[in-house]
């Protein structure tokens, strides 16, 4: 659904993006990831032929986007940082005046406006001028101005911002139906945690260049290494020595901290080592409170990624 090869874009001295290349398919939620300046607004203005390149190729919704501007902008649904609404505009005739812009006919503006006012929770707020609007209710504004032609293609710039946690959580389950329907979706955002409970493909760009693009799980290997796990058991110093000094580790297996009521290790393949581990302690009538995986986040990739790469590593 967007493809390219060598995306870059030169403003006069300053390279804005440096020979980014992307594959994203069908149906795929792919988060962009990055620092202010690092080349995602570009990158979005390039995939939307709002920018030319002055190198390499983009492809959305199987359209050159040099070649075929108006195609691609037709099949692609912006949501910017700047909404750009027109204040003295009701929601209502904001959304209508849109679907004329994408040729829609009068009885389909009207249903997908209506559609759209009403899942936002805006029908009663829709009959006002937007100019009177909180900064969430313009967010969800501007993200049905993005919706309003059922576009194959989403590209978010941030889409949760400054709304509250309801609207927040009505946003991203927006999203998940969306990517169930075969849209294809870019997620511009500072929002990590976000980002991991959404995307499906994470690409990490650091100054005008992808670092990294993966799964959550090939970054966290790449990354992060092997997983680690914590065994809590019961508060007693003497089950604790007798669990460690007992334990005959499985291969792959190596002991990280350990505290009076438990110990941390990692495992190359947890699968296989963790149930002779467990099976041990209960041999040795240690009683187990807890096995738990050490979370892993986004957030830890990211900043792992960010030190790599102003240390030249990526």
């Amino acid at each position: 659904m967007i493809k390219c090869e060598d995306l870059s874009k030169q403003f006069d001295s300053f390279k804005a993006v440096d020979g980014i290349t992307l594959d994203i398919q069908p149906g795929e939620v792919l988060a962009l990831l990055g620092q202010n300046g690092a080349g995602k607004t570009t990158t979005v203005r390039m995939l939307t032929s709002i920018l030319a390149p002055s190198r390499g190729w983009a492809q959305v919704a199987g359209y050159d986007t040099v070649k075929y501007p108006a195609r691609v902008r037709a099949s692609v649904g912006v949501l910017t940082e700047s909404h750009g609404l027109y204040g003295r505009m009701t929601g209502y005739e904001y959304l209508d005046f849109f679907g004329q812009v994408y040729n829609l006919d009068k009885p389909t503006r009207e249903r997908r406006s209506k559609e759209l006012l009403e899942y936002f929770g805006l029908a009663q707020a829709g009959l006002r001028r937007s100019g009177e609007y909180s900064k969430g209710m313009r967010q969800k504004l501007a993200l049905a101005r993005a919706l309003i032609h059922e576009p194959p293609v989403l590209l978010l710039d941030e889409p949760t911002s400054a709304m509250d946690p309801e609207s927040a959580q009505l946003v991203r389950q927006e999203i998940a139906r969306l990517r169930s329907s075969n849209r294809t979706i870019v997620i511009c955002t500072h929002n990590l945690a976000e980002a991991e409970m959404l995307a499906d493909k994470i690409a990490i760009i650091y100054h005008g260049r992808v670092l990294l693009t993966g799964t959550l799980t090939d970054l966290r290997a790449r990354l992060l290494g092997a997983p680690e796990y914590e065994i809590h058991l019961a508060d007693s110093h003497a089950l604790h020595n007798k669990a460690i000094l007992g334990l005959q580790l499985p291969a792959g297996v190596t002991i990280l901290e350990a505290w009076p009521n438990g110990f941390r290790y990692r495992v190359e393949n947890p699968t296989q080592a963790n149930p002779p581990i467990l099976q041990q302690l209960f041999s040795l009538q240690v009683p187990v409170v807890s096995v738990q995986e050490v979370p892993r986040t986004l957030e830890m990739i990211y900043l792992k990624a960010m030190v790599q790469a102003a240390e030249g590593l990526l």
